[in-house]
């Protein structure tokens, strides 16, 4: 943090990655953390997942590839905040960092774009393993076929490849007023979202959380740290289809087999005990 030229004034520099609807997602924890003598700069920052279109996510590592080089941002003190899609952090946080604040969630669900609903031998892009493993569980005629980009990037390069569908997240085509592009809406019951799906984490450094303290949606943090916290404990790592996600009501954990051979879920109340009994099932 530093301090203009006005000495009530504090600047406050907000990282994020540089796509569209990472810099939207950016104004909307811009927005809630500006206030009364803060201003606020918004830094872009390009990550390793944003360098690497071309490898599937588990080569480079799914989890944290676009989290990495904002987190080194907050070390360096280089930013203030860091704003990340929850969905895209590791399940333990980094030594000297804490997230300080979770926005009020908005819809967690995953999206199919391009058909109404999924029907055998369809072809249908994803670079997601969770996606991919559920999709097929659904239905095993499925040609699953690796898709990576930016929103954009992916809802053209199905139409120029000929696909039948994407499978996409809700809130994010929502945030970019593209909710027209959604034929359905995958229930829970249906494909278990990824931990933290659906929220925007504003991360800080250790000591620092009273930043943005006053932005955090209580209830959005419960869930989405029982969701973490039951990723963490399963261990899977980034190649390990699993997911976590709490209702409001119970944690649903979730671990399958890559080809969607084979989908184990537990329900309940501590994440612990979840991930005991799905740990041995991912190894």
């Amino acid at each position: 943090m530093t301090s203009s030229a006005c000495p009530t004034t504090m600047l406050v520099r907000v990282g994020s990655r540089g796509s569209r609807l990472a810099l939207t997602q950016a104004e909307l924890a811009a927005n809630a953390i500006r206030g009364p003598g803060i201003e606020i700069a918004l830094v872009p920052i390009t990550t390793a997942g944003d360098r690497d279109r071309t490898k599937p996510f588990g080569e480079i590592g799914e989890r944290g590839v676009f989290v990495k080089e904002l987190e080194e941002a907050l070390l360096d003190g280089r930013i203030d905040v860091a704003v990340h899609s929850a969905k895209d952090m590791t399940s333990t946080d980094v030594d000297g960092l804490a997230v300080g604040a979770y926005l009020t969630r908005e819809d967690a669900r995953d999206a199919l774009c391009g058909a109404s609903r999924i029907a055998p031998g369809m072809r249908i892009g994803t670079a997601s393993i969770r996606r991919r493993a559920q999709l097929l569980a659904l239905e095993p005629s499925l040609s699953i076929e690796p898709l990576r980009g930016n929103i954009d990037t992916r809802l053209r390069k199905r139409r120029e490849r000929g696909l039948d569908a994407v499978v996409l997240a809700a809130c994010g085509l929502d945030r970019l007023g593209l909710a027209a592009e959604i034929g359905h809406l995958f229930e829970p019951a249906e494909i278990l979202p990824e931990a933290g799906q659906g929220a925007l984490a504003l991360q800080v450094r250790r000591g620092e959380e009273q930043l943005v303290a006053a932005a955090s949606d209580a209830e959005t943090a419960r869930r989405v740290e029982l969701e973490r916290a039951c990723v963490a404990a399963i261990g899977g790592g980034c190649l390990a289809p699993i997911a976590a996600h709490h209702d409001g009501t119970a944690l649903t954990a979730l671990v399958a087999d890559p080809d969607g051979r084979w989908v184990e879920r537990r329900t309940g109340d501590d994440p612990v005990a979840l991930a005991s009994e799905l740990a041995a099932l991912a190894a």
